[in-house]
C-alpha cells in the first residue's frame, strides 16, 4: 500500500487547511494494468470536527474490497458553506487528474460520507454541475462529478428534522436565512443528475432522525435516480462500522446486526462499479 498527502487550496479557504490522504493498493504483477475504483471518505462531526472512528477504519475496509481510498480532512467551523463542498469537489478533480498515474478508473470515483460528512458527500452529489462549484475551481463539471455516493446516517435536511448543530456550524450567521436553509436542505436540490446512491440509517437515531435519509430517498425516487436504502430497526447515531474496532468499550456502538452494512456496500460497489 502507498500513502501520499496532498493539500487542497480553494477560493474562500484558509490556505493549507484541507488535506487529502491518498491510500493506493500496489500494482498487482499478474494484472499490472488493472484500474480500481477510488472511494473518498468524509467522516462526520457536525461540521465542527471530524470523527476518527469514521476515517481510517473505513478506508481499510475499502482497501480490503480492492478499492483505492482517500481521506478528506475538510474544513469545519469557523469555515462555512460552501468551503467544504469546494474542497471535496477539488478532491474529486485531483483524483480524476491523476487517475492514470494512480491506476484509478476515472469513471469509478465514489464519495462516502458519515453524518455531517454525509451531508458533504450528498452536497457534491446535488451541486456538482452547478456553475458556482465548477466555475470557482476553474474546472469542467465532469471533472468534479462523483460516479456514486455512499451516505451513512447522513445529515440531509435543514428543516424540521434537521440536526440543528450541523446546520448552525455550516451556515453560522446565516442559519436563519430561509434561502440558505433551503439551499442546504439537500432533499430540495435533487435532480436526475445525482449519481447512484447507497444510503443506510437506523430507525432509532436520536441525533440525525431517520427522516433525513427517507426524504433524500424519496427525492431520488421521484427524479429517477438509482439508489439503495437500508433502515435498521435499532442503533443510535455515529455507529461507524458498529464493531469493536470502531466502538471500543462502548457497547452501544457495537451492534453486529448493523455491522452488515459494509458487506452490502461491498456488493453494491461490485454490482455498480
Amino acid at each position: 500500500m502507498e500513502l501520499e498527502e496532498y493539500t487542497l487550496s480553494v477560493p474562500g479557504q484558509r490556505t493549507g487547511e484541507a488535506k487529502l490522504l491518498v491510500y493506493r493498493i500496489g500494482t498487482n504483477k499478474s494484472a499490472p494494468d488493472r484500474k480500481r475504483p477510488m472511494v473518498i471518505v468524509c467522516g462526520g462531526g457536525g461540521y465542527e470536527n471530524i470523527s476518527d472512528r469514521e476515517q481510517e477504519p473505513i478506508v481499510l475496509q475499502f482497501l480490503a474490497m480492492g478499492c483505492n481510498a482517500c481521506l478528506l480532512e475538510y474544513s469545519v467551523a469557523p469555515n462555512v458553506f460552501p468551503t467544504a463542498l469546494l474542497e471535496l469537489a477539488s478532491a474529486v478533480a485531483l483524483v480524476r487528474r491523476y487517475a492514470g498515474e494512480w491506476m484509478v478508473d476515472k469513471n469509478k470515483i465514489i464519495t462516502c460520507g458519515f453524518s455531517a460528512g454525509g451531508h458533504l458527500a450528498a452536497s457534491l452529489g446535488v451541486f456538482w454541475n452547478r456553475e458556482k462549484v465548477h466555475r470557482l475551481l476553474n474546472v469542467r463539471p465532469e471533472d468534479v462529478k462523483p460516479n456514486g455516493q455512499i451516505l451513512c446516517y447522513p445529515v440531509i435536511t435543514a428543516g424540521e428534522k434537521a440536526h440543528r448543530g450541523s446546520v448552525e456550524k455550516l451556515l453560522r450567521i446565516d442559519c436563519e436565512d430561509k434561502e440558505k436553509l433551503d439551499l442546504v436542505s439537500l432533499e430540495k436540490q435533487v435532480t436526475s443528475d445525482v449519481p447512484k446512491t447507497f444510503l443506510w440509517h437506523t430507525l432509532t437515531d436520536q441525533a440525525v432522525p431517520v427522516e433525513n435519509s427517507l426524504y433524500f430517498a424519496d427525492a431520488l425516487h421521484k427524479n429517477g435516480v438509482n439508489f439503495e436504502l437500508h433502515i435498521y430497526p435499532m442503533g443510535g447515531h455515529g455507529l461507524s462500522l458498529a464493531t469493536e474496532e470502531t466502538g471500543g468499550t462502548d457497547e452501544d456502538m457495537i451492534l453486529p446486526y448493523c455491522a452488515g452494512w459494509i458487506d452490502m456496500v461491498k456488493a453494491w460497489v461490485k454490482h455498480n462499479f
